[in-house]
């Protein structure tokens, strides 16, 4: 994909139908979150997210995404050292597990995608503090999302913050440019050098979306072709949001 051709700005009608698409998605993960316990299963909390999108009128808009096959649900929930694209299933959630639910919900053309982690029940000191360190990354990176910065004004910021406090960042997947497409340019690694890469324009939309890593930058693809894990099966968590860039500044479009 030629990342800078995809690039496709919005207008603020659009915008605001993207906004609708964040409202919901935003909706089934926060029922997701409110289901995670100890014993439910990852196709309990997959039906959970469904639910709530149908209900709103959109669509799922992982299910049926073409990788090494068709992806077959609505969410993405990747556990302790799986970094992204874990297939809901029958695994049952653990007291001490942390857990990554993706989530992206599609509404009159136009998709918001959001991402959060999150312990089940009691988890560990380094457990929390991984969690902690992913959504402030998110929030950093967000708040260069803006006009006159550059894609790699974003990157820098993110693995500044990350590295200076000894984690890795996965060079191997990116934010992205999100409209009608899941997959649109500019792509926004969460790596960079300030002054580089692409300007940021007013009518862009960013999945931006921080993939932490405890011990290692390196993944693998576990044998369901879509699971990606840590290669040294360290924990691993994930945060994203869909953010347009205004004249007003960054705004997150996926919220209830």
């Amino acid at each position: 994909m030629s990342w800078e051709r995809t690039i496709i700005l919005k207008s603020p009608s659009e915008i605001a139908v993207m906004r609708e698409a964040g409202r919901i998605n935003a909706l089934a993960l926060q029922a997701v979150r409110g289901a995670i316990r100890p014993g439910i299963t990852t196709a309990e909390l997959d039906e959970i997210a469904a639910e709530v999108i149908r209900q709103h009128g959109a669509k799922p808009t992982f299910l049926g995404v073409m990788g090494a096959y068709p992806y077959p649900a609505t969410t993405t929930i990747s556990i302790n050292d799986e970094l992204v694209h874990g297939i809901p299933g029958k695994r049952r959630l653990k007291e001490g597990d942390i857990v990554s639910v993706d989530c992206g919900a599609t509404f009159e053309g136009f998709v918001g995608d959001a991402a959060f982690t999150v312990g089940v029940g009691h988890i560990s000191a380094e457990a929390q503090k991984l969690i902690e360190v992913t959504y402030r990354a998110l929030e950093i990176g967000i708040d260069h999302l803006r006009e006159g910065n550059r894609v790699g004004d974003v990157g820098a910021a993110i693995q500044q913050f990350v590295e200076g406090q000894g984690y890795f960042l996965t060079k191997e997947y990116t934010g992205h440019g999100v409209g009608r497409s899941m997959w649109e340019g500019p792509q926004v690694p969460n790596y960079g050098t300030p002054g580089r890469g692409i300007p940021l324009k007013i009518g862009m939309v960013i999945a931006l979306e921080p993939m932490v890593l405890v011990g290692t930058e390196r993944t693998r693809v576990l044998k369901d072709k879509w699971t990606v894990a840590s290669l040294d099966g360290s924990l691993t968590a994930h945060y994203e949001h869909t953010v347009a860039i205004t004249e007003n500044g960054p705004q997150i479009l996926t919220v209830p």
